[in-house]
């Protein structure tokens, strides 16, 4: 069971998530209250083993931003979430990186790499909201391997959240926050713990 925190803004978490077995840590450069620099990015990555992947995670801004954001900071995976289409994977695809396409559950394509992309992240109705939704639903759209879960996930939802939807795998940001854009290393350590437990 794959698992990603993300929203890490501080050494201290990452060095966290990383010791309780999180496959990949998340690094947000875009808009947001968890919202790093590049260069805040670059040296938390630096600590990170490379069996776990680091990924930049971006929303909002156009392809040019993006190539600007990822292009000096290490981070070995990028994370287009929202809106993005075809043709935006295919103008980063050139970096070298694993790409993650972060959608809606009730986007029009979620074959996993329908786009190129490498995994796909099935969210919330509202991506990013971090509200709990109907999870089923996407057992129901056969989706098949190589496709995470978020959305509205925590400490003790995450294992009915990965039977009701047959994910291979898990990402939570606010999930694991003790405030708003603030991580919880006890949180994390319990979360990655249930998701053992359950996959």
């Amino acid at each position: 069971m794959f698992v990603k925190i993300c929203g890490l803004s501080t050494a201290e978490t990452v060095a966290t998530a990383v010791d309780a077995g999180a496959d990949a840590v998340g690094f947000v450069l875009t808009r947001s209250p968890r919202q790093v620099s590049p260069d805040t990015a670059r040296r938390l990555a630096a600590a990170v083993p490379p069996h776990v992947l680091t990924v930049a995670v971006v929303a909002g801004v156009d392809v040019a931003t993006v190539r600007e954001l990822v292009r000096d900071t290490g981070l070995r995976a990028l994370q287009l979430h929202g809106d993005y289409s075809r043709a935006d994977f295919a103008a980063v695809a050139d970096l070298g990186l694993t790409l993650v396409r972060a959608t809606s559950y009730q986007a029009p394509d979620l074959r996993p790499g329908a786009y190129g992309e490498d995994l796909l992240l099935v969210d919330a109705p509202e991506p990013g909201s971090g509200g709990a939704w109907d999870y089923a639903l996407l057992r129901e759209r056969g989706l098949g391997e190589g496709w995470i879960l978020a959305g509205g996930l925590g400490v003790d939802t995450v294992a009915d959240a990965i039977a009701q939807s047959g994910a291979g795998g898990v990402d939570v940001s606010s999930g694991v926050e003790s405030a708003r854009g603030v991580k919880s290393e006890d949180m994390i350590r319990e979360f990655i713990a249930a998701v053992r437990k359950a996959g």
